[in-house]
């Protein structure tokens, strides 16, 4: 594509672009906008501008006063937010996920332990090797489920191990797998019996 030589010919064109061919003050020889500078050099600009406003949000998010204005909103808004999150598409929200979990290992690993924790405190002493296998075998299918339809598949607990009212055990018939929409939508509130049944 051929460019206008000057800003003046640029503007005289309705061009958003020009290129002189000359290096710019910073030395780059590239294109220059019409309304601006060199390219180049506003890429560097936005690069430091994105570099100071990410320092400025991480000490932000760390204060705790923010902390807690943020934590009442959510919960505040809960329904609105797994709502919105539900939209998102699957690509967008594994690659969330995958961000956060490299982002978090310490908080991930920390979590893997108190579930599997949990797991095995509500697992009771009388359960049999068959009924293990029954586990095995639901959490396989959550597994088969969400790669064959790309939607994601979880094992979810009917009556919750942890509630306010009565928490479950991890039993094969307190098992079933659900889509994680359902799932978040459902949270660890107990079912009706009419679902349950």
């Amino acid at each position: 594509m051929d460019y206008p030589k000057t800003r003046a010919e640029a503007k005289a064109s309705g061009a958003t672009h020009y290129f002189t061919g000359a290096p710019c003050k910073r030395g780059h020889v590239a294109l220059r906008k019409t309304k601006g500078s060199c390219v180049e050099c506003l890429k560097l600009e936005w690069a430091e501008s994105n570099q100071k406003r990410a320092g400025y949000f991480t000490e932000y998010n760390s204060r705790e006063d923010v902390k807690e204005r943020k934590h009442d909103w959510y919960w505040g808004h809960r329904d609105q937010v797994i709502s919105a999150a539900a939209t998102r598409p699957a690509e967008v929200l594994r690659e969330y996920r995958n961000n956060w979990k490299k982002n978090n290992e310490v908080q991930v690993r920390a979590d893997t332990k108190a579930r599997r924790r949990k797991h095995r405190q509500a697992t009771p002493p009388w359960i049999t090797r068959k009924q293990k296998s029954e586990i095995r075998q639901i959490y396989q299918i959550a597994i088969t489920m969400s790669r064959t339809t790309g939607e994601q598949y979880v094992v979810d607990h009917i009556v919750p191990l942890r509630s306010d009212v009565v928490c479950g055990l991890h039993v094969p018939w307190n098992l079933r797998v659900m889509t994680q929409e359902e799932n978040l939508k459902k949270s660890n509130k107990l079912l009706d019996t009419a679902e349950v049944t």
